[in-house]
């Protein structure tokens, strides 16, 4: 199949063409006939597999169909994103694909001036992305009108979930045209995605390309077997002795974040820290200097699991799993990407050995481990519980429950109803002060 066949206007084909793409992902050619035809859908598939523009392309092409009888600009597309970062990445898109068309978008998230994103809806936009608490902020002050809405889109939204926003999303839900077209794309859903969805969706067509939950083929996993205390430096190690220049590197909290930040530096390694506490300008110069080579290593907290789209990124480390098996999912996800191959390596010590059997019988396979001359963990070393606490990790400052190297439980298992690390914890879901990924309030 090729995009041509899609029935897609003359406008969004070239803009198709200008990115060199001729031939739709899995998840696109199935999911754009269904969005055209007018249907809700609920369509779930691997990071990485053109989602964004599985619902970008058909939401321009249809209102491209039709035209806007309401008299003078207004909203008639909401897509909501759970972090800044993938906001930024579907307005992109959207410009990208759009470029032709007569259509104005925005793109509102917290952790920056509410008065130039006033000016911007008041001057009319087609297109509103969003995150759900500057969303609400907006509503609050009547700066937003929502009434016009034809189609809602949730991207991502078993992370809206799991960042607690499932009553903003149910307030926005309440004040929307009962009749619109809805789409909820998502890496994976849950059962808490599925009540969404029969609260929400009428008469759905369900795309899955891939099997729920699952990790990229094209993505090389495996874990190195090293004591706490000596993470950041075999991480170091790994970076000298591979000779890796861009490597995309996850930790649990955001103090972990900076204090590895800190130590590839101190070693000679250009490296640069994105979390909650960051302004959102840090975080967007970060995402540049780290794009454009000038800054070799991007240290992350959970909140770059989703929405960062980085060409051909050749290595994810995980120097702490996450609590959370499904964040491992979206997290390696930025590799292995539209087509390329990626490596993700985990560095795992005792304390997370019940994490890392949690991740393995989400992806329904065990990873091969492998240990580095002069990094091998102390067998001595028994496991010590995670504390799920805001300043991070207990005992050596890890995170996660595990085993004895044995195999025996120790400490403090996960669990599993927690949807919350200390990285989500902190980065904001209570409903008096939604951070959305900031440290400080909307």
């Amino acid at each position: 199949m090729l995009f041509t066949d899609l029935k897609l206007s003359e406008p969004i084909l070239k803009a198709i063409t200008d990115q060199g793409y001729t031939t739709p992902s899995p998840v696109q050619a199935q999911a754009i006939p269904f969005i055209l035809e007018g249907r809700d859908m609920l369509a779930g598939a691997q990071t990485g597999t053109g989602k964004t523009a599985g619902f970008t392309l058909p939401m321009l092409e249809i209102l491209s169909r039709t035209k806007n009888t309401k008299g003078p600009r207004h909203i008639r597309v909401l897509i909501l994103t759970p972090t800044r970062e993938l906001a930024a990445q579907v307005g992109e898109s959207v410009k990208t694909y759009g470029k032709y068309l007569p259509y104005k978008s925005a793109v509102v998230f917290g952790g920056v001036g509410i008065q130039p994103q006033i000016t911007t809806l008041r001057n009319g936009v087609d297109i509103l992305i969003a995150t759900p608490g500057r969303l609400l902020d907006h509503m609050s002050q009547g700066t937003v009108d929502l009434r016009n809405v034809e189609m809602l889109i949730l991207d991502e939204a078993d992370r809206m979930l799991d960042m607690g926003f499932i009553k903003d999303i149910r307030r926005v839900i309440s004040i929307l045209p009962q009749k619109r077209q809805n789409l909820l794309f998502s890496a994976t859903y849950s059962d808490e995605i599925k009540t969404l969805c029969e609260s929400i969706l009428r008469n759905p067509a369900i795309v899955e390309v891939a099997r729920r939950n699952t990790s990229s083929e094209l993505v090389t996993q495996k874990v190195i077997l090293v004591d706490c205390a000596k993470k950041s430096a075999l991480f170091g190690h790994l970076v000298k002795e591979n000779k890796w220049e861009q490597v995309l590197v996850f930790t649990r909290t955001k103090h972990q974040a900076n204090k590895l930040s800190e130590y590839l530096q101190k070693i000679g390694v250009s490296s640069a820290a994105i979390h909650g506490n960051k302004s959102q300008a840090a975080r967007t110069k970060a995402l540049a200097d780290f794009k454009n080579g000038s800054v070799k290593i991007l240290v992350a907290t959970d909140i770059a699991a989703r929405g960062l789209d980085i060409d051909q990124l050749p290595h994810v480390v995980n120097l702490e799993l996450p609590n959370i098996a499904e964040d491992y999912v979206h997290r390696i996800g930025r590799t292995g990407r539209a087509g390329n191959e990626g490596e993700a390596i985990s560095l795992v010590c005792v304390d997370e050995y019940d994490y890392l059997k949690g991740i393995e019988r989400l992806i329904n396979r065990k990873l091969d481990r492998e240990v580095i001359p002069g990094f091998e963990p102390d067998p001595s070393i028994m496991a010590m519980p995670i504390m799920q606490g805001r300043g991070g990790g207990g005992g050596r400052g890890n995170s996660g429950g595990g085993q004895s190297p044995s195999g025996k439980p120790q400490g403090q298992k996960r669990d599993s109803s927690s949807r919350r690390s200390e990285g989500n914890r902190s980065e904001g879901r209570s409903n008096s002060q939604r951070r959305e990924g900031s440290g400080r309030g909307r």
